[in-house]
């Protein structure tokens, strides 16, 4: 089954020309089945309670998060605009590399560096925010104690 919507942005003479030619590529290649469109309601139906764990967990571990972060000035926790991560900024002492393979060798927190997110300067850290909160707490203590 595959199902999905596509945003775009930018300027409207840009989105206009997006919007033609994504609706050619979904009318060729992606079209949705006429099963997985009777079955919408009944799936977004079923996703409901999994969505709300999702939510309720992202929100408590980002909360968490800001109350650990606020203790340290030398760490920026950036403004969260959707999705299941957080980024750090941390001090430029040490490569985002560096960060992260310190953490883990010597925290044993895993956390993603911020070039694979195609950041441009260091130092941004990546840390997601689906983590079972008792191990998400956990990691962020050894992350701002490690600083």
């Amino acid at each position: 089954m595959k199902l999905g919507w596509i945003v775009i942005g930018g300027p409207p003479v840009l989105r206009t020309a997006a919007a033609e030619r994504l609706e050619l590529i979904a009318d060729t290649y992606l079209s949705v089945g006429t099963p997985v469109q009777h079955a919408l309601p009944s799936l977004l139906a079923a996703g409901e309670n999994v969505r709300q764990q999702i939510t309720a967990r992202v929100r408590r571990n980002l909360a968490e998060l800001h109350t650990a972060a606020d203790s340290h000035p030398s760490v920026q926790v950036l403004k969260v605009c959707g999705g299941w991560n957080a980024i750090l900024r941390l001090p430029r002492t040490h490569t985002e590399e560096e960060w992260c393979l310190d953490l883990l060798e010597n925290a044993s927190v895993l956390v993603q560096p911020g070039f694979f997110y195609d950041f441009e300067s260091e130092a941004f850290l990546v840390l997601s925010l689906l983590t079972e909160p008792e191990t998400f707490n956990a990691g962020v203590r050894r992350l701002l104690q490690r600083l």
